[in-house]
């Protein structure tokens, strides 16, 4: 008598598993839209699955087009999971004349002593 295979419920379990963790995952979204080049008007942020026990938000943006420049960011208070535009402190993108920039922030979840919950990021292009 042959044996009832296993694989299709090992791969229903894994599937749970991997659905699972995924909405569980910090992620962040931005978008570029209405941001004036060269300016100080930070983008509006929205979160999700913001780890428990958040106090703050480690914010920073980097040009994947020039490394070495660094465009800075800021930490705020955890309040909900949309961060108002202009809310960071930066640098912001001001790519040379015709040209498009990749920019990428980071965003660090903190607990009340400064430690990393769970960091995330997002990249989009500069102008939109």
């Amino acid at each position: 008598m042959a044996r009832p295979s296993l694989f299709p419920i090992v791969a229903a379990v894994f599937a749970l598993i991997v659905v699972s963790g995924a909405a569980n995952t910090f992620t962040v979204k931005f978008s570029w839209a209405g941001i004036p080049a060269c300016g100080k008007t930070s983008p509006e942020f929205h979160l999700s699955a913001v780890p428990p026990g958040t106090k703050r938000l480690r914010f920073e943006m980097h040009d994947l087009n020039v490394p070495a420049f660094h465009h800075g960011g800021s930490t705020v208070t955890f309040t909900g999971d949309t961060v108002k535009q202009g809310a960071i402190r930066y640098i912001g993108p001001c790519p040379p004349g015709g040209e498009h920039h990749r920019y990428r922030w980071t965003v660090e979840a903190l607990d009340d002593a400064g430690k990393t919950l769970a960091a995330t990021s997002a990249t989009a292009t500069f102008p939109p």
